[in-house]
C-alpha cells in the first residue's frame, strides 16, 4: 500500500512542505513564502531545481536580475546559478529538485543563517531557531 507523505519545515520567511519521502530520489516541495519575506539570495553548488509559483505573487531573483513569476510556468536554476525568491503576497511556489547535497551558499540572507551543509540540514528546521 502507497502512505502519503508529508513533512512541514518551518523557515523564517514561512515554511516548506516536503512531499516526498527521504529515500526518493527526487525531492518535491512546495514553498510557503509570506507576503513581504524572501529566501536567501544564495546558490547550490550540486542540487539542481525547477519551480512554478503556483498560488499568490512572488518575485524571482536570478543572477541579480529580478522579475515577477508568472503563474504555472516553470523556472529552472542550475548548479552555482543565485537565486532569491520574494513573496509580494502570501504565495506557494512548487519545487522539483534533485536531492540536496553539498552546500548552498548563502549570499545574503535577512535572518543572518549560516550557509547549509549537509550536517545542518540533519538538524531540526536545518537549525534554524524561530
Amino acid at each position: 500500500m502507497i502512505k502519503p507523505h508529508i513533512e512541514r519545515v518551518e523557515k523564517p520567511w514561512g515554511y516548506e512542505l516536503i512531499l516526498t519521502p527521504p529515500e526518493c530520489p527526487v525531492v518535491s516541495k512546495i514553498l510557503h513564502i509570506d507576503e513581504g519575506k524572501r529566501l536567501s539570495y544564495q546558490y547550490h553548488e550540486i542540487k539542481k531545481e525547477t519551480l512554478a509559483l503556483i498560488k499568490g505573487r512572488a518575485k524571482i531573483v536570478f543572477n541579480d536580475e529580478e522579475t515577477e513569476m508568472e503563474l504555472n510556468k516553470g523556472y529552472y536554476i542550475q548548479p552555482m546559478q543565485k537565486h532569491r525568491f520574494v513573496g509580494i503576497t502570501d504565495c506557494d511556489i512548487m519545487e522539483v529538485s534533485t536531492r540536496e547535497e553539498g552546500t548552498t551558499v548563502r549570499l545574503q540572507d535577512d535572518y543572518k543563517r549560516q550557509d547549509e551543509t549537509e550536517e545542518l540540514r540533519k538538524q531540526p528546521n536545518r537549525g534554524w531557531q524561530g
